[in-house]
């Protein structure tokens, strides 16, 4: 915060109420911390594509947003609803997160590809 605080030329108490507001009025949802490949080099990624059932789009964005192996959750448009980037610890957690995917009321469908290496820096 005092990095933002000294961009933005205020103190850090100010950042902080600001930011305080933006999370009560719901401006920010949430906050993420990125790992670095280096620090979690033998991590196991891969992204997933999800079919969802007519007007249960809300509901599988909601269950699938709260598991904690999704990095990031897209919509689309063409053959698949979401693509689901995922990071696990190992395989058989891996396994799991996807069991779990196709087990929220609505998901018709996945198809999902290990992500073996990283070509660039983000």
């Amino acid at each position: 915060m005092a990095e933002l605080a000294r961009q933005v030329a205020v103190n850090r108490s100010t950042v902080a109420a600001r930011i305080e507001r933006m999370v009560t009025d719901g401006v920010i949802e949430g906050f993420t911390v990125t790992v670095g490949n280096d620090v979690d080099r033998d991590a196991i990624r891969g992204v997933s594509m999800v079919s969802i059932a007519p007007n249960r789009g809300k509901d599988v964005v909601r269950a699938v947003r709260g598991f904690p192996e999704v990095e990031q959750l897209h919509s689309t448009i063409g053959e698949w609803d979401l693509v689901v980037h995922l990071r696990s610890t190992s395989l058989s957690e891996f396994d799991t997160v996807l069991e779990r995917i196709r087990a929220v009321a609505g998901v018709t469908d996945t198809r999902t590809s290990l992500l073996f290496n990283s070509l660039t820096n983000h």
